[in-house]
């Protein structure tokens, strides 16, 4: 299922990891954890957030995509199903 996970980082914890150069590593690694086939980086209600797309095979996955941002970066995590404009179609097509 097409996954869209939104990461806002604590400001505080993202300029510790910033200073300590940790910020690189952290978002590498959840980059290659996830494998987007969409990532965006950027503000949003003046907090910096990590926007990914991603194929989630299974819930089980949760665990381990939102962690790194938990326990880095002190993130609110949102992980929410989303639909391109082909699977919209699909569905649309299923209805009555």
């Amino acid at each position: 299922m097409r996954v869209l996970l939104k990461a806002t980082m604590d400001t505080e914890r993202a300029n510790e990891a910033i200073r300590s150069g940790r910020m690189p590593e952290v978002i590498s690694r959840a980059l290659d954890h996830v494998k987007p086939e969409a990532a965006y980086f950027g503000l949003l209600g003046g907090r910096r957030t990590a926007l990914m797309i991603f194929d989630m095979q299974d819930s089980s996955e949760m665990p381990p995509t939102g962690e790194p941002f938990f326990t880095e970066l002190n993130a609110e995590i949102e992980l929410s199903p989303i639909m391109n404009a082909d699977d919209l179609r699909k569905g649309l097509s299923q209805l009555g």
